[in-house]
């Protein structure tokens, strides 16, 4: 795949799971699904697109990036840091500091050498080398898992029509 295709695949899988956030009911968007509200997992990714873009720098300077350092289970530390930095409970807020955060980290990607994407830096997490290409599948793949595990949840029937704000 190219840094092209790689690119305009986050920026669908981005704007799939913004509708699927756009039109969950009112009563669903700050209901917890499991130990996060959808509210919470769209904080946490809107902190993840600025934080991809700070990690990548790192990356290319050959550095850690920041967020691997005591990260917790599955990043669980870092990511009630940004549920706390992206606390609002307006949706539309959101969704707009969404739109902001993805223009820029579309942006830098963009202005990315593609003979960079893949560049090994010396960076290893958990064993494995870590570049700017599999710092963005690695996000791409959290807005699918993250939309499908909302998307599960709403269709499962377990909400009544009372929760979900009809």
């Amino acid at each position: 795949m190219t840094v092209e295709e790689q690119i305009s695949n986050l920026t669908s899988n981005i704007n799939e799971f913004k509708a699927c956030i756009s039109y969950l009911p009112d009563g669903l968007f700050l209901k917890k699904l499991d130990d996060w509200a959808p509210r919470d997992i769209l904080a946490h990714l809107i902190g993840w697109n600025r934080s991809t873009v700070e990690g990548c720098q790192q990356i290319i300077k050959g550095e850690t990036p920041s967020f691997f350092i005591d990260p917790g289970y599955d990043f669980s530390r870092f990511n009630a840091i940004l549920v706390k930095e992206y606390n609002s409970e307006d949706r539309h807020k959101l969704i707009e500091e969404l739109e902001i955060s993805r223009h820029k980290l579309e942006q830098f990607l963009l202005s990315i050498d593609s003979d960079k994407w893949d560049n090994d830096y010396g960076v290893t997490y958990r064993g494995g080398s870590v570049t700017v290409g599999n710092m963005v599948e690695g996000l791409n793949n959290d807005y699918v898992n993250h939309r499908k595990q909302i998307e599960t949840w709403v269709e499962s029937g377990h909400i009544s029509p009372a929760e979900a704000g009809q």
